[in-house]
């Protein structure tokens, strides 16, 4: 099982958008992931980690990732194999 982490700014008020997106990858990885860790952090930091892999940098990207991306990028690091539907690339 597998863990992954979403830090993001309080300061910015960031809280919601990770919550929905642990819920979402949660809910999409719910035989690959043992949890979604929520970590609190200041600013402009929303990092996302796949088993404290950085996967995710919003000042890297200069943007916060979009659903769809983000489960792409947690699904090519846990279980390539694993099919997305219509969230998958194109």
């Amino acid at each position: 099982m597998h863990n992954v982490t979403i830090e993001y700014c309080k300061l910015c008020r960031w809280m919601m958008r990770a919550s929905w997106m642990a819920q979402e990858l949660l809910t999409t990885f719910t035989e690959e992931l043992s949890e979604v860790t929520l970590r609190q952090g200041t600013g402009g930091v929303f990092n996302v980690y796949v088993n404290k892999e950085l996967i995710f940098c919003r000042k890297d990207e200069g943007r916060h990732p979009e659903i769809t991306e983000l489960k792409q990028l947690v699904r090519d690091k846990i279980a390539p194999q694993k099919s997305l539907g219509h969230s998958d690339k194109k």
